[in-house]
Parts: structure tokens; C-alpha cells; sequence
């Protein structure tokens, strides 16, 4: 196979083409290796692997060439230097942290994440000493003001799950920088396609490849994106012993998914905003959230920062809970999941479900009211999206 540079090649391109290590069968697509271990032709040779003197396979706990493809597509895709796959999201989430973390280390993490990422730094690592202080996503004075002498780093959603508000990712990489820390970027909502965190200064991009990388809701799993001395030094060994493995078979998946990501995202995107503007409109509906609306705190942000708006809308009901939960109920088409970044439409109350398990006061603090709902735009024609809504309206 002819030796490319791929960075001369746009992102639609890399998506498609990158990864693939063709082997002798001459296969036009990338295969999947469904296997544990590999064969080495010397017992020198198996001693040079393991030592890490000679490149090459050794056992796919921790390397594996359909999962390799996978990472070297994505970390290309980012702008990073190098990439690892997880078996989910938070297990990504979970390498970072024992990868950078021990006992007496600080991390900053904002608000609004993801309920199982706020379980995680409160009910896990900090069962083993490590303190964490939450603050407002936007406020960006409150996270220079809780970073401590010990701060290992800053963690962060942005756009805000479920709320899509908007960190400035450059602000804070230089608040980071400045007291030593690093910064930590989850880009599920937006994928490489809509935003590089790496370019804008975050030193670290998580994924849940779950959502709109897979983009079909088949298969679970997670990345971790970041420089070669992050990787090799800090994540590689914990996932090289903690073995939180994506299997082969996922990968080839999430490589499909890779394939068609530029193309699904900007049809999410434009399915969205249209469902933004159109709730907007519609009476019983108290505020919309969605960065493409003028209306929304950070739109100029996001214009500067994202190349589109994202694929997620979540809006306010004047009646609380219990209107939410009938706007759900009279839904027929729509699927009532919280899982996101799918082809099909899917719809969700967040209080009660992807941050059920948080305390009211946590909830209330990150401003996910009872009334909130938070619908994950997919292909479907956007009229039927908007009539499906209309029978709860």
C-alpha cells in the first residue's frame, strides 16, 4: 500500500481512508482480527515485544489491529498525536483518572457533565482521596478561583449535557496552563467534525464513541485523545493492566460509523436547529436550549468555536414533571431512550433519568428542572419529528 500523509487530506477523506494496514488478501475493506493472541516466529522475538524493544502485536488486551485502525482514524481526525480505545465512554473517562490521579490530587470538573462522570469523581476516586469541586460551565473566574496547589486538572463537557451550554475551551486551557494543570475535553456531542479541542488548547479529548461515532446505537465503547508522552506514559499502562478493552468487533463498527460521521452530523444539525426554532413557537414551552439560537447565552461562542450547532435540543415545560412525562408518553415514533447521537430520534427527562441519580440539590445547581426535556435529533423527515413532538404540545 503507497505511503500517505494523511494530513494533506481533509476530514471527510481521513474518516474513510485512514487506518486500513491492507493485508496480503488484498481486502477493500478493513477487516475484523478476531483474535486474543498473536504468534511470534522466535522465542527472542516474543522477548523483544514484551520488553517493547520490537514493535508488533502481543495480546489484544492492549493492542489489536482492527482496534489500532480504529485509533490511529480518530487521533488523525482530532488533530492528536496518538489515541486509545476504551470498552465505553467511562471507561475512557475511568483511564484518565487512573492514569493522571492518586491520592491527595484536586480536580476541577464542571456541573454540567454527565450523572455517571459526576458519580464517578465523587463516589470512586474519591473514595481513594482525591478531592473534587464542581463549578459552573460558563463561569470561568469560578474555575480559576477553585484550582488548588494539587489540581492534577480540569474536566469538561461542552456543549453542557443536557443543557448545551458552552465553555470557551481556549479561556480555559490558558487558566489551566497557567497553574500547571491540564485540560480535559469530552467532545461526544460534538466529534471531530464540529469541534477540535486539541487546537484550541485542551491537552486531553474524550469520547463516548457509543453515541454519534457509532451514530446507530449498535455498539459501546470509548477513546481517549492526546499527545504520545500522555498516552505512552499515563493511559497506555493502565489499559495495558486494567484491560478495559474495546473488543475488535466494536471497532470495526465505530470504523463504519467514522466513515459516514461528517455527513450524519451535519444533517443532525440541521434537523436540530430547525426543531429549536420551530419549540421556540409552540405554547407550554418555557425557554429552548440549543447553541444555534440567537436566544442562547453563548451563540456567538459557538459560532467562533464549532463549525455547527450539534444535534441536541432540550427545552423547558411551564407544567414540570408531570407534563414532561405526558409530552413523552404521547410520542409515537420517537424512541424514548436516553442514549444519543442515534439515526433515529430519541427523547428523555433528564431528572429522572441520565442524572436520576444525583442528589435534588446537585440537579439544581446544574439547572436540570423537572420540566426539562432533552431530545437527541436524528434523520428521521424533520416534520415527522415535529408532528411526533406535537401530540404531547
Amino acid at each position: 500500500m503507497k505511503d500517505i500523509d494523511w494530513n494533506n487530506y481533509s476530514l471527510e477523506t481521513q474518516a474513510i481512508r485512514v487506518g486500513h494496514r491492507r493485508t496480503h488478501e488484498d481486502e477493500h475493506s478493513i477487516p475484523i482480527f478476531a483474535t486474543s493472541s498473536y504468534v511470534f516466529k522466535s522465542a527472542e522475538e516474543a522477548a523483544l515485544r514484551f520488553s517493547g524493544q520490537k514493535p508488533g502485536n502481543i495480546y489484544s488486551r492492549f493492542n489489536n489491529p482492527t482496534v489500532t485502525a480504529f485509533q490511529d482514524r480518530l487521533a488523525l481526525m482530532e488533530k492528536g498525536e496518538r489515541c486509545l480505545a476504551f470498552s465505553s465512554g467511562m471507561a475512557a473517562i475511568m483511564a484518565v483518572g487512573m492514569g493522571l490521579l492518586k491520592a491527595g490530587d484536586h480536580v476541577v470538573c464542571s456541573r454540567g457533565v454527565f450523572g455517571n462522570t459526576v458519580l464517578m469523581f465523587q463516589n470512586y476516586f474519591g473514595k481513594f482521596g482525591v478531592e473534587t469541586d464542581f463549578v459552573d460551565l460558563i463561569d470561568t473566574a469560578a474555575w480559576e478561583a477553585a484550582i488548588k496547589p494539587n489540581t492534577r486538572f480540569l474536566f469538561l463537557e461542552t456543549p453542557s449535557n443536557p443543557l448545551t451550554e458552552i465553555a470557551d475551551i481556549s479561556v480555559l486551557a490558558d487558566i489551566a496552563h497557567k497553574h500547571g494543570c491540564l485540560l480535559i475535553v469530552d467532545n461526544c456531542f460534538c466529534t471531530p467534525v464540529l469541534q477540535k479541542p486539541l487546537e484550541l488548547g485542551a491537552d486531553i479529548v474524550v469520547h463516548s464513541a457509543t453515541k454519534y461515532i457509532d451514530g446507530q446505537g449498535r455498539c459501546v465503547g470509548g477513546a481517549v485523545v492526546a499527545n504520545e508522552e500522555i498516552i505512552e506514559k499515563h493511559i497506555y499502562p493502565y489499559l495495558r493492566t486494567g484491560g478495559s478493552t474495546m473488543s475488535p468487533f466494536n471497532a470495526w463498527v465505530f470504523l463504519s460509523g467514522l466513515e459516514t460521521l461528517a455527513v450524519r452530523m451535519k444533517a443532525h444539525c440541521e434537523n436540530a436547529f430547525e426543531l429549536a426554532l420551530w419549540l421556540e413557537q409552540q405554547p407550554g414551552v418555557a425557554k429552548v436550549h440549543y447553541p444555534g439560537l440567537p436566544s442562547h447565552a453563548q451563540h456567538e461562542l459557538a459560532k467562533r468555536q464549532q463549525n455547527y450547532f450539534g444535534g441536541i435540543v432540550s427545552f423547558e415545560l411551564t407544567g414540570g414533571k408531570e407534563h414532561a412525562w405526558k409530552l413523552i408518553d404521547a410520542t409515537e415514533m420517537l424512541s424514548i431512550t436516553a442514549n444519543l447521537g442515534d439515526v433515529k430520534t430519541t427523547i428523555t427527562h433528564p431528572a429522572t433519568t441520565t442524572h436520576g441519580r444525583l442528589t435534588p440539590e446537585v440537579r439544581a445547581a446544574a439547572g436540570i428542572k423537572d420540566g426539562l426535556v432533552r431530545v437527541s435529533v436524528g434523520l428521521e423527515n424533520i416534520d415527522d419529528i415535529k408532528k411526533d413532538i406535537s401530540r404531547g404540545l
